[in-house]
């Protein structure tokens, strides 16, 4: 009965973190190139009871008997399919569709990835810089800052379909002014660590970034210009999965409850 008390507890555990998942998807449902995490489980030890068993005329049967100890969460899966196309309209609004990840600069200097394309223009030393909400510039295909010389008429920039800003020349055809915006690749980005602002950084799991749209075997990377990719979270399926996790936390607290009564009945033998 006391295996049971710990073993129904492993179960609200798991279970609570299974609902603060779930709640953190809802929470971000309006978070632009967010994306749904899943909580996953696996089995604790078991403990063996008997390890050669036999029925009442002494022949051995062919299973032992071995009882688990519990459950607990071995990951949080993050999702990485497409969101939708939100249509904004703003010049320096930029959504990816396939993999891949926008760069930016962070204040320490290194590199950090990002699905959310909701850029401005920030004033630099040498000229409009495209950058993020927070300040940190969004890098080219070279890894440098992409910056707008005070030439351009900045309303007028458009892009292609791989990044790459065009300027109308006279006869008002869109002309290429030689600079990409970086979009990055990973073998495993299930594998990136997530840090605040949506902004994610490599590590050993993710592998290492390729740079270049569809420079990864198989990827079908565009980009659109005036669109921003909304979240991946399904409401009504996050809707069922809160439900499904409240009913399992319920169920293990029900034990915990049956295996109190049962301890308290054989205290009161006499």
């Amino acid at each position: 009965m006391m295996r049971s008390l710990w073993t129904a507890a492993s179960g609200m555990i798991s279970q609570q973190t299974n609902v603060d998942t779930i709640a953190n998807n809802l929470a971000n449902v309006n978070t632009v190139g967010y994306k749904k995490e899943s909580a996953e489980f696996k089995t604790l030890l078991y403990q063996t009871i008997q390890e050669k068993t036999t029925d009442n005329n002494g022949d051995p049967k062919p299973t032992s008997a071995q009882v688990g100890l519990g459950v607990r969460n071995s990951a949080i899966t993050t999702h990485y399919t497409q969101g939708s196309m939100l249509e904004t309209g703003n010049t320096y609004d930029f959504a990816l569709q396939g993999s891949g990840f926008f760069m930016v600069q962070m204040a320490d200097g290194s590199v950090g990835y990002t699905r959310s394309g909701s850029f401005n223009l920030a004033v630099g030393t040498e000229g409009m810089v495209l950058a993020t909400s927070n300040g940190n510039p969004v890098l080219d295909t070279t890894g440098n800052a992409i910056v707008l010389d005070s030439k351009y008429d900045t309303s007028k920039i458009t892009i292609d379909a791989n990044g790459t800003l065009c300027y109308p020349d006279d006869s008002g055809n869109a002309q290429s002014i030689g600079i990409t915006i970086g979009v990055a690749q990973f073998s495993n980005p299930a594998g990136l660590l997530k840090t605040s602002d949506s902004i994610l950084k490599e590590t050993d799991a993710s592998g290492e970034a390729v740079w270049g749209v569809n420079t990864v075997k198989g990827s079908n990377v565009s980009m659109k210009q005036g669109y921003l990719e909304g979240s991946n979270v399904q409401t009504a399926d996050e809707m069922v999965n809160l439900i499904v996790a409240q009913r399992a936390y319920e169920m293990n607290s029900k034990i915990i409850t049956a295996s109190d009564e049962m301890l308290q009945q054989a205290n009161n033998l006499r």
